[in-house]
């Protein structure tokens, strides 16, 4: 699995933590605790109290066991290459758009995102469940506008559009229709400079 989408708060605090969440990008392959204390420099004994705390929270599995010298070795393994906390994690201070008043503002930006963290993950994890695919659509791309006032026309003409397709598709009547939601936003490139660690804000802008 490539991805998952975290909505426990044991588990999100679990993932949290530095020394496990080290040993997670540790275990994208099967390893066991005496190799990963060769790798990492912490003792042993610490390196398996912090798999069990992984393995409790859904985080980690055994994929095998081995034994040499009379002992037996668990080899363990993440459950995902990538994971993500949903906002389900954080309870009543999770961000919610509907506390949001200005529709324009970068605070309702990332509320929105954070709900379609949260709906599309709680998506994901039943339709894996039921062996189903969950049919989603994406889309992605990067536009270098000249000056505002052709960001603006650029968001005008996008309106338009969308309101033109969604009212020519939408069906409120249909029995077997089902409700969808479409998000459309856009926002500053987010370019971080390697070699500073800083942020370039050069061709950003913020007003």
């Amino acid at each position: 699995m490539s991805l998952e989408v975290i909505s426990d708060q044991m588990a999100a605090a679990a993932i949290l933590d530095p020394i496990r969440n080290r040993l997670l990008a540790e275990i994208a392959h099967p390893a066991s605790a005496t190799e990963l204390s060769r790798r990492t420099g912490i003792a042993r004994q610490k390196i398996n109290y912090h798999l069990r705390t992984l393995e409790e929270n859904g985080l980690a599995i055994q994929a095998e066991s081995r034994k040499w010298g009379g002992i037996t070795e668990r080899m363990m393994v993440a459950t995902a290459s990538s994971y993500v906390i949903s906002p389900e994690a954080l309870g009543p201070v999770a961000a919610d758009p509907e506390q949001e008043k200005d529709r324009l503002s970068a605070s309702y930006l990332i509320a929105v995102a954070a709900r379609i963290v949260q709906e599309v993950g709680a998506l994901f994890r039943l339709a894996r469940q039921e062996e189903k695919h969950l049919a989603t659509l994406t889309m992605d791309a990067k536009i270098r506008f000249s000056s505002p006032a052709a960001r603006a026309e650029f968001t005008r003409e996008l309106a338009e559009a969308v309101t033109r397709l969604a009212a020519k598709y939408h069906d409120a009547s249909s029995p077997e229709g089902r409700d969808h939601r479409l998000v459309v936003a856009a926002h500053p490139m987010y370019v971080k400079d390697v070699s500073s660690g800083s942020i370039d804000l050069t061709n950003t802008s913020i007003n």
